[in-house]
């Protein structure tokens, strides 16, 4: 019974080490996009954000950018009104590996001139 119990915690452990994973994203790069906030999604497990961003072809480009959980968002001075749509915005973020118009979150420059902060210090990618 013990021999399973213990499987059963490491299989656990294994699936909430993958959903919390950066892997996806380039955390050794920074890049930063300025647009227009889209769409705000304040949900759990995560906050999502898309931005339209000016593409060098006059037309805009929708960058899918995710957040933090509401919970540690809210530690660190953010509301579900933080970002509404219409609002201009720079966003710093570790980009998606494969290129794609995406990521995670680092900060925000609010229109005003705020900043607003998901990670002082964001986790790295583990060494290979």
């Amino acid at each position: 019974m013990k021999i399973i119990l213990a499987f059963a915690v490491l299989l656990t452990l294994e699936s909430a080490m993958a959903h919390h994973s950066f892997e996806m994203f380039d955390m050794t790069k920074v890049t930063t996009i300025t647009g227009t906030i889209k769409d705000f999604q304040w949900t759990n497990p995560h906050t999502f954000t898309f931005i339209d961003v000016p593409n060098d072809k006059g037309g805009v480009d929708t960058w899918a950018i995710e957040g933090m959980s509401p919970n540690f968002l809210g530690r660190r001075g953010w509301t579900k009104h933080t970002l509404s749509p219409g609002d201009k915005v720079t966003i710093t973020i570790a980009p998606l590996k494969d290129g794609q118009k995406g990521g995670t979150f680092l900060r925000a420059t609010l229109a005003d001139g705020r900043e607003m902060v998901m990670f002082e210090n964001p986790p790295r990618a583990p060494a290979k």
